[in-house]
C-alpha cells in the first residue's frame, strides 16, 4: 500500500509539473507587446521571487511591477462576497500582455479555484480592455477573486487609461455573479461565461429600456441555452444588467471584444501550434493513464 501511495505522489508532482512548465511557455510565446506584472502585497520574498520565475520574468528592470493590497480587493468586492471569502491578504498576482486593440482577451490561470480564465475575460470586456494576454497565478490555491483588481489596475497604468470606478465595482460584481451561477449543481462554467456574454450582446442589439423588457430578454436567452435559472437567480442577473445599461458602457465595444476572443481562441485551437500542443496534452495524459493501469497490473 505504501508503494502505491509514493507511486500516485510521484505522478501528482509529474502533472503539476507539466501543468506548470507548458501554459507559462504558451504564454511566453505569444508576447507582442509592453508587459506589466501585478504582485499581491502580502507575498513573502520568496513567493514573490517564484511567481516572477513561473511568469517567466527574467529580469525585473525591463518591466512594470505594481502592487495589489488587500484593502482594495475589499473595497471593490465587499460588497459582492463576504469578507471572508476575499481573505486577509493579497496574494492574486498576474502578468498583463498588452496586445493591439480589438484584438481579444484571453486568460490563463494557475491555483485560481474560484474564477475561471473566462469569467475575468469577460469582466474585462465590461471595463473596456479590448487587447491582452494574461496569466494570473498564486503560490498556493486561492479563489482569485483579487486579481481582476490587479489587472484593471495594471492596465490603468500602462495606458493612462483611467477606467471609471463605477464600471471597476461593476465588473467586479459581474465576475462574482459569473461565478456563483456555475457554483450550481446545474449549470456549468462554459453556459455560465455564455450566458453572460449572450445577454451583453443582446443588450447591444435590442436596448432594452426597461427593468421588465431586461428581465424578459434574461430569461428567454437562459431558456434557448438551457439553464432554469431560480427566481434568486434571475433577480441577481437584472439588478447587475439594470446597473451595467445605466452606466457610461459601450456595448459595441465590449460585443466586439468578445467576438475577437472567441476568434482568437478558435485560431489558436487550429493553428499548428494549438495542434501540438492539444497534442502534447493529449499524448501526456494518456501516458499517465497508462502508467496508472500498471501500478494496479504489478500491483
Amino acid at each position: 500500500m505504501k508503494k502505491f501511495i509514493l507511486k500516485c505522489s510521484m505522478m501528482i508532482l509529474i502533472l503539476s509539473f507539466f501543468i506548470h512548465a507548458t501554459i507559462p511557455t504558451a504564454l511566453a510565446d505569444a508576447i507582442t507587446g509592453e508587459v506589466i506584472v501585478t504582485l499581491g502585497e502580502d507575498l513573502s520574498a520568496d513567493q514573490r521571487d517564484a511567481i516572477l520565475k513561473e511568469m517567466g520574468i527574467d529580469n525585473e528592470d525591463e518591466i512594470t511591477i505594481i502592487y495589489v493590497t488587500n484593502e482594495e480587493e475589499h473595497n471593490y468586492l465587499g460588497d459582492h462576497i463576504p469578507a471572508s471569502q476575499i481573505g486577509s491578504n493579497a496574494l492574486s498576482s498576474a502578468r498583463v500582455d498588452l496586445r493591439d486593440d480589438n484584438t481579444g482577451i484571453a486568460v490563463t490561470t494557475n491555483k485560481i479555484t474560484y474564477i475561471t480564465g473566462a469569467m475575468y475575460s469577460n469582466a474585462l470586456a465590461t471595463a473596456g480592455i479590448t487587447g491582452a494576454e494574461i496569466y494570473v497565478t498564486a503560490p498556493f490555491d486561492v479563489s482569485g477573486t483579487g486579481a481582476l483588481t490587479g489587472i484593471m489596475k495594471a492596465y490603468e497604468a500602462v495606458t493612462g487609461e483611467e477606467i471609471d470606478e463605477e464600471v471597476k465595482q461593476a465588473a467586479n460584481e459581474e465576475m462574482v455573479v459569473t461565478a456563483e451561477l456555475a457554483e450550481d449543481e446545474n449549470i456549468d462554467d462554459e453556459q455560465a461565461t455564455d450566458l453572460m456574454n449572450r445577454i451583453k450582446e443582446e443588450i447591444e442589439k435590442q436596448r432594452p429600456e426597461t427593468t421588465e423588457e431586461l428581465r424578459d430578454l434574461i430569461k428567454r436567452l437562459a431558456e434557448e441555452l438551457g439553464i432554469n435559472l431560480s427566481d434568486t437567480q434571475l433577480d441577481r442577473l437584472v439588478e447587475l444588467f439594470d446597473k451595467l445599461r445605466n452606466l457610461n458602457i459601450d456595448w459595441s465595444k465590449v460585443t466586439d471584444t468578445i467576438d475577437a476572443t472567441r476568434n482568437w481562441i478558435s485560431d489558436f485551437a487550429e493553428s499548428e501550434e494549438g495542434q501540438g500542443l492539444i497534442q502534447a496534452i493529449g499524448d501526456f495524459f494518456k501516458s499517465i493513464w497508462d502508467w496508472f493501469l500498471s501500478v494496479f497490473t504489478n500491483d
